[in-house]
């Protein structure tokens, strides 16, 4: 080839643009990502002459890159449809209808959890945050076990209440 990078570059173009297109038409069946797929292999052709590095036979070298492109687009296209649906936004299907009932549960737990003792209530609301036994243990002053037999009988107490209010819980 040349010895200017971008005249071997412009060279290679011209004799080998049309035939590398029509081969990634053919790989890909679609012809804007061949258009696409031969530009980014001149382009790395080009980085390859800059680097001093000139392949032996540039059709055949254009041919593998240009391959190797195509295989990896296509991967990433497949990937992408994969988990097309977990990146899709989200969107907020509730009806106004289970606004309303939503609102009214949640005024129910309010008024439910501030009918609990103190410590009951503590226990709960450090429970629903995550909290550990023993941390919960040692919030509300008692000993792990006497803070397992606190939390269950707030909880019943809960539930009971949701039931009477006509809320099924499980």
């Amino acid at each position: 080839m040349h010895a200017d990078p971008e005249s071997c570059v412009e060279a290679a173009f011209r004799e080998h643009r049309q035939g590398l297109i029509r081969y990634l038409t053919w790989l890909t069946h679609d012809a804007e990502a061949a258009q696409d797929l031969a530009q980014e292999a001149f382009l790395r052709l080009a980085r390859e002459l800059e680097a001093g590095r000139s392949p032996d036979r540039v059709d055949a070298w254009l041919r593998r890159v240009s391959s190797n492109l195509a295989t990896s687009q296509a991967r990433r296209t497949q990937v992408a449809r994969r988990h097309e649906a977990a990146l899709a936004p989200r969107v907020d299907p509730r009806s106004p209808e289970s606004i309303v009932v939503g609102g009214e549960l949640a005024a129910q737990v309010d008024v439910l959890v501030g009918a609990l003792s103190a410590p009951e209530r503590h226990a709960v609301l450090l429970a629903a945050h995550g909290a550990s036994g023993t941390d919960i243990a040692s919030a509300v002053g008692r000993t792990p076990a006497a803070t397992r037999t606190l939390l269950c009988r707030a909880r019943a107490k809960l539930r009971q209440g949701m039931n009477l209010a006509g809320y099924a819980t499980a």
